[in-house]
């Protein structure tokens, strides 16, 4: 039983304080691929979903608190997301268990997270003096969000929107409009997005339609990225495409999914300010 509905989401709780991997609620992606048409076989881009948890806590083994922020790197190979109420109560079954050292925590996540997503999963901690100096940083390009026009489309999302003019740029545009929902409970994810491309010059008007059309649009946060990404191919067709979306945190966690046609890209998890 791995589908949303019968995930943690939107059901009352008893949070554990102790340890338990078995909390973890892995839930399948080929489900929502097979709508975008994306197969398992063999995947049409590359990239990662890095997540950031603000709320992670353990006991030394002489019982004093210990406290870290994580990053969290999953492959988009992975058969598996999980589902973040479920990440989020795991993680706060750490806060009364005593373990010797943030080694064997991390080899604990690395472990736990890597089963429930079905491949490696890299873990990074970090405590608060090393986060002395940490610099937000939005996502670099053109915004998009000044454009004087109208929008009455919020959901579904409208590919159709979509399209280019003559010529070929190399260009990264921006937006910090995009909105959509959880799927089973209907709260807002609220988040950034950028697109970067090589290709036929994509129209700003349309694309900034097609954002927004995201508004009232269920899907978790890799799903609208994976969306995003194959609509902008079918539609557009650039020679080289990354798209990465920066989501605001929500009980402590924030999500943000990258992918492109380069295997060799690897995104940075700067910090923005709604985060």
């Amino acid at each position: 039983m791995s589908s949303p509905e019968h995930s943690p989401l939107g059901k009352s709780t008893v949070y554990a304080d102790r340890y338990d991997a078995g909390l973890l609620f892995p839930i399948p992606r080929q489900g929502k691929r097979d709508e975008i048409g994306v197969s398992g076989a063999a995947l049409p881009f590359h990239g990662v979903d890095i997540w950031n948890g603000y709320e992670l806590s353990w006991l030394d083994a002489r019982g004093k608190p210990v406290v870290a922020v994580a990053e969290f790197r999953f492959p988009a190979s992975t058969p598996n997301i999980v589902e973040s109420k479920s990440f989020k109560l795991y993680l706060n079954g750490f806060a009364q268990e005593r373990v010797a050292s943030a080694a064997l925590v991390r080899d604990m996540l690395v472990r736990d997270l890597s089963a429930a997503a079905g491949g490696p999963v890299a873990v990074e901690l970090r405590s608060p003096g090393e986060l002395e100096g940490t610099v937000l940083g939005e996502p670099e390009g053109i915004l998009l969000d000044a454009l004087d026009l109208d929008i009455d489309c919020y959901g579904p999302p409208r590919p159709d929107f979509l399209d280019t003019h003559e010529g070929h740029v190399r260009e990264v545009l921006v937006s910090h409009l995009l909105r959509s929902n959880c799927p089973v409970t209907g709260q807002p994810d609220w988040g950034s997005v950028q697109i970067a491309y090589t290709g036929r010059p994509l129209d700003r008007e349309g694309l900034l339609r097609y954002l927004v059309s995201f508004r009232e649009h269920s899907e978790f946060h890799e799903q609208c990225v994976e969306r995003i990404f194959m609509d902008v191919s079918a539609r557009c067709t650039p020679e080289a495409l990354s798209v990465y979306a920066r989501y605001t945190r929500r009980g402590g966690l924030d999500i943000n999914p990258f992918r492109s046609t380069d295997p060799a890209s690897v995104p940075g998890n700067p910090r923005g300010a709604r985060q």
